[in-house]
């Protein structure tokens, strides 16, 4: 499905010496490229599965492929063309967040997060089933202290190291994963240098647009992650969400195309996909009518449009009645429950009055709620919301019926949670950077 024409034509070999990325092409456009330098399709499948199979790093990697075959394509200006990471933060937690530099020299941040943040729970995955029994309190949510625990403590964590690893597999099947003692992990994906959403609580909206990421430096992110932790993708169980910088619904084509190449060449099911939109009505739209698609996750972040539009002036343009519908006319898969963001902001949205506002709303849907207690930044004018707030807030959604939990904050000391990517490019080690938050 597609939204408007992406730019994608017939492929061409190029005349001159430029340099120019294979990673990010799907497998007909392999085959047309293959053809055209005067190879058999069975050439194109060999350099598909290279990249996202194997992950390989440079042409000279596909052994696949002839000596001379691999030299012409160098010869060529061609290279894999992933993304690279040049910083890394490291959360007491075992969060890490990465700077992300593309061929042009822009950056993203993506987010790496071992054992994820809870966010599956109940929306009728897989992953959520994995993530079953996991709870936290409004206490903990705020301090972040389930979180903080030192990375690899596991008394602490409340549970064995060994009764942690392999999901009560055999020893023989584990993955990277369960020998480090996870049951699975969670890469935050970012699909646009900067953000043009303008959500007055999130530091990545501080950095405006710069451009769209292209299909090859979104599911680049994820392989680049991937090949730095070992990952083994039929051992290991690795959760995406598409919640980085940027607002996926804006740069649909890319994103849409990304899907497929996770999906088809890394092999990463779209179950255990998720995409957060602020409220793209017609992105809505033409997802509904994906048939691969990932699940949807809504930031709804307020009870009504009035609060609404002054926290997401989106909602000027798309009111939330319009967005409702929109998200009603998705197909949902067996199980499958739409989730509903909300982000709690100190004495804005987080009172009961909010709450019973936001079951109004919900009422008769397939719907879920993530509570996500707002994660502070430099020079946004919010404040954390009470303990008790939050807990007042959850008991409220859930004894009307809706299924409402709290999403765990990842990484907030080095600024890795959510809403606190912002690119940081000024300090020489992204190390504890955000420790006095």
């Amino acid at each position: 499905m597609r939204m408007e024409e992406s730019g994608y034509g017939c492929w061409q070999y190029p005349r001159k010496m430029e340099i120019r990325a294979l990673f990010g092409m799907s497998l007909p456009e392999l085959t047309e490229m293959m053809a055209a330098m005067g190879q058999k399709p069975y050439r194109a499948r060999q350099v598909f599965e290279a990249l996202y199979k194997q992950r390989v790093s440079g042409v000279m990697e596909m052994t696949t492929l002839s000596t001379g075959l691999r030299g012409e394509l160098e010869a060529g200006g061609w290279m894999v063309g992933l993304p690279e990471i040049v910083q890394t933060a490291t959360s007491v937690d075992g969060t890490e967040r990465y700077l992300m530099r593309m061929a042009d020299g822009e950056t993203v941040e993506t987010v790496w997060m071992p054992d994820g943040d809870g966010g599956e729970r109940g929306d009728g995955s897989e992953a959520a089933v994995e993530e079953a029994g996991e709870t936290e309190t409004a206490e903990e949510a705020v301090a972040g202290m389930k979180t903080q625990i030192p990375f690899g403590n596991d008394n602490q964590r409340g549970e064995s190291f060994w009764d942690r690893r392999g999901n009560g597999r055999a020893r023989s099947n584990f993955g990277t994963l369960a020998e480090n003692g996870f049951r699975r992990a969670t890469i935050c994906i970012s699909s646009q240098v900067g953000c043009a959403v303008n959500c007055q609580f999130c530091l990545t909206a501080k950095l405006g647009i710069k451009r769209n990421l292209t299909a090859g430096e979104i599911a680049g992110q994820v392989a680049a992650v991937l090949n730095r932790h070992g990952i083994q993708i039929r051992k290991d169980r690795i959760n995406l969400v598409f919640m980085g910088m940027g607002e996926p619904f804006l740069n649909y084509d890319s994103f849409m195309k990304s899907v497929k190449l996770l999906v088809e060449g890394i092999g990463i099911p779209e179950s255990r996909m998720t995409v957060s939109t602020s409220g793209i009505l017609p992105g809505i739209e033409a997802f509904a009518k994906e048939t691969v698609r990932p699940k949807l996750a809504l930031s709804l972040n307020a009870s009504n449009d009035v609060v609404r539009e002054r926290i997401m002036p989106i909602t000027r343009k798309w009111d939330i009645a319009a967005l409702l519908e929109a998200v009603q006319k998705i197909p949902l898969r067996t199980r499958e429950w739409v989730t509903f963001e909300y982000v709690l902001l100190g004495g804005v949205n987080d009172q009961p009055e909010h709450a019973n506002e936001v079951l109004d709303l919900l009422v008769g849907m397939r719907a879920k709620v993530n509570l996500i207690v707002w994660n502070p930044g430099p020079g946004i004018d919010y404040v954390q919301p009470k303990p008790g707030d939050v807990a007042v807030f959850q008991k409220m959604l859930i004894e009307g019926g809706i299924a409402t939990y709290i999403r765990r904050p990842r990484g907030r000391d080095i600024y890795a949670a959510c809403g606190q990517l912002k690119r940081t490019v000024s300090e020489p080690e992204l190390v504890m950077i955000g420790a006095a938050v």
